[in-house]
């Protein structure tokens, strides 16, 4: 039976596809298809894992009966004897080998996909003794997984194994069916591994417009919904999705008709970006001559590449935090990070990178600052975050300083520092910065000069710019903070994501402050939130005076399409219009 579950839309297009559950507590298992010759192979490591953890049991089984009585404990014992039942349980086997051999499921993502499938029959028994086996079932598999090799992202495939969905040669020709990972939530990190994955969209049911989730699946245009709620609990494994990332709708079981309507949309998307890449060598001009600078924002080096691809003349924010996630506490070091940003700048061929120091933090968490005892109750959007976690750290945010001028011997680089909003910070980091340059200069390292550009993205900042134009070349303001700050509005929390306006009054006199402020005194200035890859708000953007957006690669030539049609002598007053009114919303589609 059709039905639909409504989330917010966060990454245009549609995807079709066959659902794939991932739960939160599997999120480092792989996921990959296997060649035909290869089947055998996977379902060899699936027994010989089933194998080593019967043994496991038997041993474990031994060693308590060894025990002296008074030490025994039955419980156990009787355990034991549970997980021995579910290693040997038909149902697990067989529905392995089904996923492994009908669908080319490499054996860890059979073994949790099938885990998945029998977890919700569980859900269902009505004696609470039945419910509570599925926690067994679970540890069963857990101990399986971690006899098995090759584990790695949710998204991601092992870096031997055939990831890519796009290198058709490693794929079995005979598995054509598009899949769609639907998950409670995904961490940036995961979603970083989006990219190497088999996955064409996803589902989560949590996460706002201008989570981190979203922004990267905007970046590597894929169909996506969040804050879709419950949308994990009522699809079922396998089950034939729709995922309408333009209206939020995500459509379980479809009709034929529906398949076939939202089947054209899709083409008609393709179409349309074809259309779009034509733009890719034609400058960015306004109707009445005026150049806007269209900039690309990046989590990895090998990204320059689409930023290059889409017509970007600069990076003009790369978030450096990528590095840093995903590592069990392990940072990287100085030489892994100038490496990178190196490779970064190398990428781009001359055009200038803005790097913009580690941001860690609210929707973004390390492993180790995600964990900080006792902090569960507070609001980490408010806490020790991007440039406070750096100042608190100083030889970690030395290690990366001295990484980023190092790579700015190799070209132009652009040194960004996020949240600040207050003198003492600015004064903090300044003296960093310059301990880095004599630190490098007494160790006779090679390094280069930086222009210094500050991040506006709270309204602290935003009523304090002459301050930040006294000490900086240039400003970035972060639309998604400053909305954030601005309004009281977690934007990672659907259930107050209705009230996410970037069109609130206070936010744009907030941004036409910042950019007036900064052309008056002949500095530079963008916008490298969400709002820069908004078609919506181009031409207000524009009228506000601002020259310079930086987006992600996937968004560049819909708004340079938008640029194209502007006549900046007309938006002027328009914006003005907009800034005064009482309903910005309401004129936006003047």
């Amino acid at each position: 039976m059709t039905f639909t579950v409504h989330g917010l839309a966060v990454s245009r297009g549609i995807a079709i596809g066959r659902a794939v559950i991932v739960a939160s507590s599997r999120i480092d298992v792989a996921h990959y298809f296997v060649k035909p010759e290869q089947v055998e192979g996977e379902i060899t490591r699936l027994r010989d894992a089933r194998k080593a953890v019967v043994e496991e049991v038997h041993k474990v089984q031994k060693n308590l009966h060894e025990l002296d009585p008074a030490d025994a404990h039955p419980e156990l014992s009787a355990l034991l004897d549970v997980h021995l039942m579910l290693l040997q349980d038909e149902q697990l086997r067989s529905g392995v080998k089904t996923w492994i051999v009908d669908r080319h499921y490499n054996a860890e993502w059979a073994l949790t996909t099938q885990l998945e499938v029998i977890a919700r029959q569980f859900d269902e028994m009505e004696d609470p003794y039945l419910r509570e086996r599925k926690a067994d079932l679970e540890q069963v598999v857990e101990r399986m997984l971690r006899v098995m090799r090759g584990a790695g992202s949710p998204v991601a495939a092992p870096p031997s194994g055939p990831a890519k969905k796009q290198d058709k040669a490693l794929l079995d020709p005979t598995v054509d069916v598009p899949l769609v990972l639907i998950a409670h939530d995904l961490s940036p990190a995961d979603m970083l591994q989006f990219k190497q994955s088999v996955f064409a969209g996803f589902v989560t049911d949590v996460g706002g417009k201008t989570s981190h989730t979203a922004i990267v699946a905007r970046s590597m245009d894929i169909p996506a919904v969040v804050g879709a709620r419950t949308a994990s609990h009522l699809i079922i494994q396998d089950d034939w999705v729709i995922i309408d990332g333009d209206q939020g709708v995500v459509v379980i079981d479809p009709s034929p008709v529906l398949l076939a309507e939202y089947g054209a949309k899709q083409r008609l998307g393709e179409l349309e970006r074809e259309r779009l890449s034509r733009l890719k060598n034609t400058p960015a001009v306004t109707l009445d001559g005026q150049r806007i600078e269209l900039l690309a924002n990046i989590e990895q080096p090998q990204d320059t590449a689409a930023a290059l691809n889409a017509g970007a003349v600069g990076v003009g924010l790369f978030r450096t935090e990528f590095l840093f996630m995903g590592r069990s506490g392990k940072l990287p070091d100085e030489e892994e990070q100038f490496q990178a940003y190196r490779r970064a700048v190398e990428g781009m061929q001359g055009l200038p990178v803005t790097i913009r120091t580690v941001d860690v933090g609210a929707d973004k968490p390390l492993d180790r600052t995600a964990a900080r005892a006792g902090e569960d109750h507070l609001n980490p959007a408010l806490g020790l975050r991007a440039i406070r976690w750096s100042l608190s750290e100083p030889a970690m945010f030395l290690a990366q300083l001295r990484a980023i001028l190092r790579a700015a011997a190799f070209g132009p680089i652009h040194l960004l520092i996020p949240m600040l909003a207050h003198a003492s910070e600015i004064r903090q980091t300044l003296a960093l910065i310059d301990r880095a340059r004599e630190q490098l200069t007494a160790s006779a390292t090679e390094y280069g000069p930086v222009r210094l550009g500050a991040m506006i993205e709270i309204p602290a900042a935003a009523l304090t710019i002459p301050m930040f134009l006294r000490h900086f070349d240039f400003l970035s303001i972060g639309t998604n903070d400053l909305i954030q700050y601005t309004l009281a509005i977690d934007r990672a929390d659907e259930a107050v994501a209705h009230l996410y306006n970037p069109v609130h009054p206070a936010v744009l006199h907030l941004l036409a402050s910042t950019i007036a402020q900064c052309r008056a005194q002949g500095k530079g200035v963008s916008v490298c939130g969400e709002m820069a890859g908004d078609v919506a708000m181009t031409r207000l953007l524009i009228g506000l005076g601002l020259r310079s957006f930086s987006m992600h690669p996937a968004q560049i030539l819909a708004v340079k399409q938008q640029i194209l049609r502007c006549d900046t002598s007309k938006l002027g007053a328009w914006a003005q219009s907009v800034l005064s009114a009482e309903d910005p919303a309401a004129l936006m589609s003047d």
